[in-house]
């Protein structure tokens, strides 16, 4: 079973955490896919990395170079063609099936969705039952007030 961290976003936005959140997992070792919903949004998130932090981290988008080299690729599509550890779910993607062998296999999933969104709080909503009840180890997170990340419940 993999390790499911559902990350709900209301003070700060998507582009403030998530590069964060990948720098942590390549950091421990781990190859990480980011599965989003439109090309536009995986365009900004190429953008976003190659100016992190007055750096970059090392990326690629699915269809530019090895995709099996990549530390972290970026895709609109299913699948883990650089043998990622970890999964981001972002943009309001709907996630894989939580029963495949495949979604078992990842160490980590992260589902991260925006608080402000009737429609990401319904998948998230749903996500959550369905990765609880396929037996993942389902943890939720929110922002306190200082901007400080809370295990809930």
């Amino acid at each position: 079973m993999s390790e499911t961290l559902f990350y709900h976003l209301e003070r700060r936005a998507l582009e403030d955490v998530l590069p964060g959140l990948v720098e942590k997992s390549l950091q421990r070792g781990w190859r990480a896919v980011i599965k989003t919903e439109s090309a536009d949004r995986a365009d900004a998130l190429d953008t976003l990395l190659w100016t992190f932090n007055d750096g970059f981290l090392p990326h690629a988008q699915l269809g530019d170079g090895e995709a099996a080299r990549q530390p972290v690729l970026i895709t609109t599509e299913d699948g883990n063609p650089n043998g990622a550890a970890i999964l981001f779910l972002v943009g309001g993607v709907a996630p894989p099936d939580w029963n495949a062998d495949a979604t078992r296999a990842l160490a980590r999933i992260v589902l991260m969705f925006d608080g402000h969104d009737p429609s990401a709080l319904q998948v998230a909503r749903e996500s959550w039952k369905a990765a609880k009840a396929a037996g993942h180890d389902v943890t939720y997170w929110k922002e306190s007030p200082t901007g400080k990340w809370e295990k809930q419940g």
